[in-house]
């Protein structure tokens, strides 16, 4: 059986403590990760679906090493994600998807080529421009005179030039019309077809049920279900996937 491109194992992470007013001991911490696991095969779609604050961008963060766990594992490949080493074949986008607003377009892919020691290939860039529906002339451009649906296929772009063999998304179709995210679901599944592992979040569950091979609900801090949009369905006995998704998050306790 192949390694795992993502393993999480027993995550647990708990919220900053805070205190109630000053010179008062803080509150107890609460869980937003309370024993989270989840594995990626290679070429394998995930998508992690739950409310806001379920702790979807926490559990990213988590694989990124950009916030601590206080227990359980993590690894990318086999390798423990606290390694540098970890992090060479994973790229992310994050939500809120912000380029430096003193670059163009074109000056941004370079820099993220370069920054990952890819070389810049005019041809590749091209096709994925049109492949998501980006204008060539945009390059041109300053990113801060993007609208909120070219920025997000400049960060696309960027990232699905890298190659890479795992990709962490983060709600990754926010602001897409619906031709650039039928184009992004496409082009996301030739990367699939090559062996490349993703792991995406999203709160709109049509893109989960179109894109994913199975999907994760975290409420609560634990996984409620992990299985394929249809086996969630049924578990359920929904009709659609909305509807599944609201049983799974009323029902008491873990999955």
């Amino acid at each position: 059986m192949p390694e795992p491109a993502l393993r999480i194992q027993a995550v647990v992470r708990h919220a900053a403590a805070r205190g109630t007013a000053p010179f008062h001991p803080p509150r107890p911490s609460r869980p937003v990760l309370d024993g989270v696991s989840l594995a990626v095969a290679p070429g394998e779609c995930v998508g992690l679906a739950g409310v806001n604050g379920a702790g979807k961008t926490t559990l990213l963060k988590c694989v990124l090493d950009f916030v601590t766990p206080q227990a359980g594992s993590i690894a990318v490949f086999g390798i423990d994600h606290r390694h540098s080493a970890a992090r060479a074949p994973l790229a992310y986008l994050p939500e809120r998807f912000l380029p430096p607003a003193y670059m163009t377009g074109g000056e941004f892919l370079r820099y993220t080529l370069a920054l990952h020691g890819q070389p810049h290939d005019e041809h590749a860039c091209a096709a994925m421009l049109a492949a998501l529906q980006l204008a060539p002339e945009a390059l041109a451009l300053g990113v801060r005179r993007y609208s909120k649906g070219m920025t997000q296929k400049l960060g696309l772009a960027a990232l699905l030039l890298l190659d890479k063999r795992l990709y962490l998304l983060d709600e990754p179709a926010s602001g897409l019309d619906p031709q650039a995210r039928a184009l992004f679901r496409q082009t996301l599944r030739q990367r699939r077809e090559q062996g490349t592992a993703v792991l995406m979040t999203s709160h709109a569950l049509a893109d989960l049920d179109d894109m994913c091979d199975r999907m994760a609900i975290l409420h609560d801090g634990a996984i409620r279900f992990d299985g394929t949009p249809a086996e969630c369905r049924r578990h359920y006995g929904a009709a659609s996937l909305e509807q599944a998704f609201l049983a799974a998050i009323a029902a008491p306790g873990h999955a």
